[in-house]
């Protein structure tokens, strides 16, 4: 008896850490990820940005990507991947008005995303 409590004690705490270190490693990821949105943002407000500055920014995404599609839905992934595409096509074009608003839509998911799937009791139940 003495011996089923202690593994069950054990499962529990791992299943804390585990949870406690994912929502870390999300929180990180998605850091540095608004960071270059942030950056972005900012060329973009200034009609400084070019094509070169969205692939870059995409291929920090796909590197975090790479990475997060074992804890994060692919649908949520391929959300973001919509958009970053939508927004380096108009950078493009050169339509920085529209791209604008397609990289505000990226730094709101961004944000929101990690807080989806944190240790919150509404996430919970």
């Amino acid at each position: 008896m003495v011996k089923a409590i202690c593994y069950t004690v054990a499962a529990i705490l791992l299943c804390i850490g585990l949870f406690i270190f994912a929502e870390w490693y999300l929180d990180k990821q998605f850091e540095e990820f608004s960071a270059a949105l942030d950056s972005l943002y900012t060329k973009i407000e200034d009609e400084t940005a070019t094509q070169e500055d969205g692939f870059a920014v995409r291929t920090l995404w796909e590197d975090k990507k790479s990475k997060l599609q074992i804890l994060v839905p692919h649908n949520d992934i391929s959300y973001i991947d919509y958009w970053l595409s939508e927004a380096c096509g108009l950078l493009y074009n050169g339509q920085y008005d529209l791209a604008l608003g397609k990289i505000e839509v990226l730094k709101e998911i961004s944000k929101n995303l990690p807080d989806a799937y944190s240790i919150k009791l509404e996430n919970i139940f």
